[in-house]
């Protein structure tokens, strides 16, 4: 590993592989130091803990930046394949020299969802050239070092904000999806029997209608709720089919229909399951408090 302190320039920039003079994951994780970590290779995942965020398993290639004054550390179980990859450190005197460069390092540091970025093929490509260019030129006899490093530092603190846009971009998208879900969820209830029986009763008629995939559905609806696009059905099905055995008269076959089951036998299956009773039993507990 190379120290560079030039002579004129301020600041002080290292880069190194990871496993390099046993530097690991773990290396120069100090108050004073900026870091930047891309990690190619290693098993079994390990786990970033920073600041107040819940544990980030990295279980694939991603690109970590840490911000020093924000606490954090590394859980690194004994691997069956080693860590693999590059980082860099820099104080802030080296991006502080720069004012595109320190620009660009306030958006990334200081404005952290995470810190932690799993690129794809084709950005984990280019950040590895970048990377490896920056440990080569370590080496060389040259005067300018550290602009190289400031003008490397831009181009991986710029694909870093890509790919955050790129996140929050499919966050808003799978936000706006799961609205519309909820949405034509509850715009199904309640049911109007026997004019209106239900359409959309499965995660795949809804996912049809939002011209999705019913695992991008399921995703978004998890995400925004802790719950599948299934449960949700269900709770609202079983919540109707309570409502229409207790507070009407119609038939336990009609209800059923109603509700998008088949048969009767579906549905007496599919209450008991939730409910611990048969359709029929349920209602005959309320008919005799009339």
């Amino acid at each position: 590993m190379k120290t560079i302190q030039p002579k004129e320039q301020k600041g002080q920039f290292r880069v190194a592989e990871i496993g390099e003079n046993k530097c690991t994951l773990e290396s120069y994780n100090r108050r004073d130091f900026y870091k930047i970590s891309l990690v190619v290779k290693g098993w079994p995942p390990c786990q970033l803990r920073y600041g107040n965020l819940a544990p980030i398993e990295v279980d694939k290639p991603a690109l970590v930046l840490l911000n020093p004054m924000i606490p954090h550390s590394w859980i690194v179980p004994k691997r069956e394949i080693e860590s693999e990859g590059h980082f860099c450190v820099f104080d802030y005197d080296f991006i502080s020299y720069g004012t595109e460069l320190n620009g660009l390092a306030n958006r990334i540091f200081n404005n952290q969802k995470s810190p932690v970025y799993f690129p794809d093929d084709k950005q984990l490509h280019f950040l590895s050239v970048l990377f490896t260019r920056m440990r080569t030129e370590a080496d060389l006899a040259y005067d300018d070092k550290d602009s190289l490093f400031r003008s490397h530092l831009n181009l991986i603190i710029h694909q870093a904000l890509q790919m955050r846009q790129e996140s929050d971009g499919l966050e808003k998208g799978s936000s706006r999806i799961a609205n519309a879900f909820f949405s034509m969820l509850r715009k199904q209830f309640p049911v109007d029997l026997p004019l209106q029986p239900i359409k959309l009763k499965t995660a795949s008629d809804f996912a049809d209608l939002l011209a999705v995939h019913v695992n991008h559905l399921n995703t978004a609806v998890t995400k925004a709720s802790g719950k599948s696009t299934t449960t949700h059905i269900n709770e609202l099905i079983f919540a109707e089919a309570k409502s229409l055995l207790r507070y009407t008269t119609y038939s336990i076959a009609e209800i059923s229909f109603g509700l998008g089951f088949e048969y009767q036998s579906y549905f007496t299956r599919f209450f008991k399951k939730f409910g611990g009773v048969a359709p029929s039993e349920f209602r005959s507990t309320f008919e005799k408090y009339k």
